[in-house]
């Protein structure tokens, strides 16, 4: 064999390898630099500031403004907007249809809880005017929609999502979010809001600290610390310099206000899910007892179905590992849970993403960003039938 054959054989062979990769691969499965809202596999992931928020959610409304608008429902100590996203059909108009609300940030530390609903967000716009897509390529349109199932038998789970089902969510419900309540504190890093202290009750004359635990600061129940303090925590909650501290009074702050005035506004809402960081856990009320609720069998019954979605553990009851982590009587008061099923009567879950606090790599970010469309959406679906 002479060297130009040798040359030719080996060209030959080159092309028919590069050939065979990118026929395959693309098949096998796609890279994070393929996947949609700027994700990329190299090198960790960034996770939105208030600003880059603000301006993608601007720029998300202008372009999509059929189904979606923006405002602000208040300002912070520091003067940020807290921004709300209402998507629907007919966005300007305050229809029958039954509401869910999305929460994140009450806790500026935890990014996983505002990015998976900045994620969710962009996903419901940009796929409401879509055609049904193959997604995977088979041939079959929308076989395996966001559900954490493999629903068409191929070893991969939600790889081809439904449009048709995005529609069919914004025309028959009112979705509201607020991707972060708790804008001044996801600036500063930290878990509490950045409001200034003078003293636990306000009455002193210097400021002693900063920033209240806006999920201790919703107003239900308030007088059992005082009833049972031990049992309660109340040395945790009462002193101003705390994590936890509840603030002077209830609702005191601007951004538990703002949600409370909103939510007042609007008696429709069904369902609400208030995300947090971390533990991989789903919680419904009682966060100050484990004594049931009157609805007990319809939390477990959407409880339930979310865990099958995201496969996060269930806390019934606050029962964990053969135990109980929320008391008979003691446990958490002032959270946004007890508040909204206490005197508003809307199912509301506390969802723990994560097994860590802001996880950086992109495979994980992507996958509880993309598993939570699908919880998302099977909430919207489900308070279409709560009366």
């Amino acid at each position: 064999m002479n060297k130009n054959t040798l040359i030719i054989k080996l060209l030959s062979s080159m092309i028919i390898c590069l050939f065979i990769l990118g026929s395959v691969f693309p098949v096998l499965g796609t890279t994070k630099s393929d996947q949609p809202y700027g994700f990329t596999n190299t090198g960790p992931h960034h996770y939105f500031t208030y600003q880059e928020m603000t301006d993608l959610l601007h720029n998300l409304s202008n372009d999509h403004s059929d189904i979606m608008s923006l405002i602000s429902i208040g300002k912070t100590y520091e003067g940020r907007d807290i921004w709300l996203v209402k998507l629907s059909d007919n966005v300007e108009e305050d229809e029958e249809e039954p509401g869910v609300l999305l929460m994140g940030a009450h806790h500026g530390n935890e990014k996983p809880s505002f990015e998976a609903l900045i994620f969710f967000i962009q996903h419901m716009v940009e796929n409401y005017g879509k055609e049904n897509t193959d997604d995977d390529g088979d041939g079959i349109l929308n076989e395996d929609p966001v559900d954490g199932v493999d629903n068409d038998g191929d070893g991969n789970v939600d790889e081809d999502p439904s449009e048709d089902r995005v529609r069919d969510v914004v025309d028959n419900t009112q979705i509201f979010l607020i991707p972060m309540v708790n804008p001044d504190g996801v600036e500063y890093g930290w878990r509490k809001n950045r409001a200034p202290n003078y003293g636990p009750f306000g009455i002193k004359d210097e400021v002693t600290s900063y920033g209240v635990d806006l999920n201790r600061n919703y107003g239900y129940k308030w007088y059992l610390y005082y009833i049972l303090p031990v049992q309660y925590n109340l040395a945790f909650t009462l002193f101003d310099e705390s994590w936890n501290y509840r603030g002077e009074y209830p609702f005191s702050e601007n951004e538990t206000r703002a949600v409370r005035d909103f939510v007042i506004d609007h008696s429709n809402i069904k369902i609400s899910l208030s995300y947090h960081s971390y533990s991989e856990v789903i919680m419904y009320p009682w966060t100050h007892t484990s004594l049931k609720t009157p609805d007990e069998n319809l939390f477990i019954s959407i409880g339930e179905n979310i865990s099958k979605i995201d496969k996060y553990e269930l806390l019934i009851n606050g029962w964990r590992n053969k135990s109980y982590i929320i008391p008979r009587f003691g446990g958490t008061l002032g959270t946004s849970e007890n508040w909204l099923y206490g005197e508003r009567g809307i199912l509301s879950y506390t969802m723990e993403l994560c097994k860590t606090r802001a996880p950086t790599d992109p495979d994980v970010v992507y996958d509880y960003c993309l598993k939570h469309v699908g919880v998302n959406l099977y909430v919207c679906e489900r308070s279409c039938t709560i009366d």
